[in-house]
C-alpha cells in the first residue's frame, strides 16, 4: 500500500508536500455528484473519445470564458477554499475553440470526463484546492494532498504550484458557478492513470497520450466557492 501511495503522490507532481486536514475536514457535508461507471474500453479510449469531437462546427459567440486568458480572473478571486462539481474543460486560444466547436466540444469532454472521474471515485468530498493571501495552497485531488506556494499572472490565467519537489501550472477560467482549474492533458492523464492504479480497475489501466496530438486543450476541475 506504502508503494501505491508513493507512486500516486509522484504522479500528483506532474500536476501541481503533506498538508493538514483542515481543507477536507470542511466540507464533510457535501455530495459527491452522480454515480456513473466508464463503459467501454480503456481510460485511454474513453479520454481519446474527449478529443475526437473537435471537429464539429460551431460558433465562438459568448464562450470567450472557455478559452484561457479571454476572461481576466484577478488574484484575489482565488483567495479561499473551493471544491470539485464536475469536469473541466478549456481552450488555450479563440481559433482552437472556433475549429473544436465551442460549446459543443466543451460539453462533450465533461460528458465524457464524468464517468471516469465518478469510476475513480473523484467527488466534492475528496476533491479541493485552497489559496491564502499569503500564497500558500493546499490541495487534495482523489483525497491525495499536496501543499506549498504559487504565484499567478493574471495575464495568461496561470497559477503556478511550488511545493519542496517541484513545480506545475495549472490555468483558471471563469465559469458559471465559480472558476475552472485546468491542466495539460498529459498531466492530468497521467494522474488519472495512476488513480486508476490505486483503485484496481483493470479496465482504467491504459492513458493514451494525447498532449502531442491535441495541445491546445485543457483538462481539469470546475470548482464551486465554499462559502
Amino acid at each position: 500500500m506504502k508503494k501505491i501511495y508513493s507512486l500516486a503522490l509522484a504522479a500528483l507532481m506532474l500536476l501541481c508536500s503533506g498538508c493538514n486536514t483542515g481543507l477536507l475536514g470542511g466540507l464533510g457535508g457535501l455530495g459527491t455528484g452522480n454515480d456513473g461507471t466508464a463503459s467501454g474500453g480503456t481510460l485511454g479510449d474513453v479520454l481519446g473519445g474527449i478529443l475526437g469531437v473537435l471537429g464539429s462546427q460551431n460558433t465562438v459567440d459568448g464562450l470567450l470564458g472557455l478559452v484561457i486568458g479571454s476572461v481576466k480572473v484577478q488574484e484575489n478571486e482565488l483567495y479561499g477554499a473551493w471544491y470539485y462539481t464536475q469536469p473541466g474543460c478549456a481552450f488555450t486560444s479563440e481559433n482552437l475553440l472556433a475549429k473544436a466547436g465551442g460549446a459543443v466540444a466543451a460539453e462533450n469532454c465533461k460528458e465524457k470526463l464524468q464517468p471516469v472521474y465518478n469510476t475513480l471515485g473523484i467527488s466534492a468530498q475528496n476533491t479541493q484546492f485552497q489559496f491564502t493571501q499569503e500564497h500558500q495552497f493546499q490541495a487534495y485531488v482523489k483525497g491525495i494532498p499536496l501543499s506549498g506556494t504559487y504565484t499567478y499572472d493574471p495575464n495568461t490565467a496561470t497559477i503556478r504550484l511550488k511545493t519542496m519537489l517541484f513545480s506545475a501550472n495549472m490555468y483558471v477560467t471563469r465559469t458559471a458557478h465559480g472558476l475552472g482549474f485546468t491542466f495539460e492533458s498529459k498531466n492530468l492523464l497521467k494522474v488519472l492513470q495512476t488513480i486508476a492504479a490505486m483503485s484496481g480497475n483493470s479496465t482504467l489501466q491504459t492513458v493514451g497520450d494525447l498532449s502531442k496530438q491535441y495541445d491546445g486543450v485543457r483538462l481539469g476541475f470546475d470548482m464551486a466557492p465554499v462559502n
